[in-house]
């Protein structure tokens, strides 16, 4: 069989490992591996070009400087993360179930790397998928993410050239005067038409949340800025919006075969930015959401919020031909992208505006969604009510009903959100998969994922079983909201 397996690898820089302190965090799996010796990532600072401008940016590399790593599923997690730039920080591994001191998030339990420190993280890698890893702190804003692709067997067989696609927002400006700004009122945020009042909707709210005043359109790259109307969409105007690193003025062109397979691995690391994934003229199959396998869907537009991932196969026609696949702004004019081409295709230039603005993304996809291994079927021990609630005239962002959120080892837990606030939410668990139940009132057997969507408005319930103790955060994955307080904590009793 002829086997494809490349991973699209992004632009790199990193800096040389010099010496450092090694911590081995104590857990039931960390020990000494005879096998072979730890893998080697560094934090590294990295220069890109952004809109022919240099950008200091940060990344996650390899000695030979592949960002991000690939591993085999069943495989043991075993990594040296080597802080090699001049500020502390912390990587959470997105998608993996580590023990609870390993997950990455800064003083639960562990603190900051330092710099020029080194900390060994050792656990069972688990099953495969389409995950990725990024910094807890605002330093994900300045691109310190990166993919973490666990292949199966299955995987490893199958006559498929794996094209992973990494997208990011990018503002010049720090993130921590974008946080500012927008705390200070200076919030941008692109309008669309009120949210439908269904499943608890918007009845009885508070319609401070709606902004507050007209303020007007201040927007302008890098700057927030605030106008009234119906449901908030995008509360930044970045300066670009990359895939792999790169704008649509200088995509990555990944060489494909006449006729070939391709499986795409999407990982949306923005920051702050939902997006719609448009596979123009080939129609794609969604096979998995989040690294867990999904019935297959057919389609050319697929939705994905921050934190989420997408695995999409393409069967590409015969010809000698060009395949844009685009990443579309939420609610805007603003794309980016990676172009598949045969090696004798023609590339032509795609514009880093399109004619129309991308699609809202809500959760239509989420209910078409049905997980290929689902949980067992069994009645939840604890049920966790929550609020998402906040308005972008304070830029207060909270989850009410979620303070003291507790757990029992081997207990069934099911959490039931409703969105009072006028923007989306992505809301991550941390150290567990759980599968969505119920979207809008209506029962589903749906997606086993780690990220879902909860739009204005609207309701959504998922389970999981608590069979990894420790203090796991469950927040909004929008970077600025999960800063403002849209973050809080399922604890176990009795945790180790």
């Amino acid at each position: 069989m002829n086997r494809r397996n490349f991973l699209t690898t992004m632009m790199t820089g990193a800096a040389a490992f010099g010496a450092a302190t090694i911590i081995r965090p104590s857990s039931a799996w960390s020990q000494a591996s005879a096998a072979a010796p730890p893998l080697r990532l560094g934090i590294v600072s990295r220069t890109l070009e952004v809109n022919g401008k240099a950008a200091r940016v940060f990344g996650l590399a390899q000695p030979d400087g592949t960002q991000g790593v690939r591993l085999d599923a069943g495989a043991t997690f075993d990594v040296d993360l080597v802080n090699e730039i001049n500020e502390p920080t912390m990587i959470h591994w997105h998608g993996l179930t580590p023990p609870w001191r390993m997950d990455g998030v800064p003083d639960n339990p562990m603190p900051l790397i330092k710099p020029a420190e080194t900390v060994r993280y050792e656990f069972p890698v688990g099953a495969g998928g389409t995950h990725w890893m990024h910094a807890h702190t605002l330093q994900e804003q300045n691109l310190l993410a990166a993919p973490l692709i666990v292949r199966t067997a299955a995987d490893r067989e199958r006559d498929e050239q794996e094209v992973v696609i990494l997208l990011h927002d990018f503002s010049f400006t720090p993130a921590e005067e974008l946080l500012a700004r927008l705390k200070s009122g200076q919030g941008h945020a692109e309008q669309a038409a009120p949210p439908p009042q269904r499943g608890g909707g918007m009845a009885g709210m508070d319609h401070s949340a709606m902004g507050g005043g007209n303020m007007g359109n201040m927007s302008m790259p890098g700057m927030p800025s605030m106008q009234m109307g119906g449901m908030d969409l995008n509360d930044i105007d970045y300066d670009a919006y990359l895939a792999n690193d790169r704008t649509l003025d200088d995509p990555e062109v990944v060489r494909v075969e006449n006729r070939g397979r391709v499986r795409l691995r999407i990982i949306n690391g923005a920051t702050a930015t939902a997006f719609t994934i448009d596979t123009g003229a080939v129609r794609g199959t969604l096979v998995a959401v989040d690294g867990q396998p999904v019935r297959p869907i057919v389609d050319t537009k697929f939705p994905i919020s921050m934190g989420q991932r997408l695995d999409i196969t393409l069967e590409l026609p015969r010809g000698e031909r060009a395949f844009p696949i685009l990443a579309l702004r939420e609610g805007a004019v603003e794309r980016t992208g990676v172009i598949l081409a045969t090696t004798g295709a023609t590339v032509q230039r795609i514009a880093a505006a399109g004619s129309a603005a991308g699609p809202i993304v809500g959760n239509g996809l989420e209910r078409r969604l049905l997980g290929v291994n689902p949980l067992a079927v069994r009645a939840a021990d604890r049920r966790i009510q929550i609020t998402l609630t906040g308005q972008m005239q304070s830029y207060v962002w909270g989850m009410e009903g979620a303070t003291n959120m507790r757990a029992r080892q081997g207990e069934r837990i099911e959490i039931a959100m409703r969105n009072s606030s006028m923007m989306s939410h992505p809301m991550h668990l941390h150290g567990h998969h759980f599968q969505v139940t119920n979207v809008n009132g209506a029962a589903i057997a749906g997606a086993v994922r780690d990220t879902v969507l909860v739009p204005p408005g609207e309701t959504l319930t998922f389970v999981f079983d608590a069979d990894n103790s420790g203090r796991w955060p469950l927040h909004c994955h929008h970077l600025y909201h999960m800063a403002a307080g849209m973050m809080e904590f399922v604890d176990y009793e009795n945790r180790t």
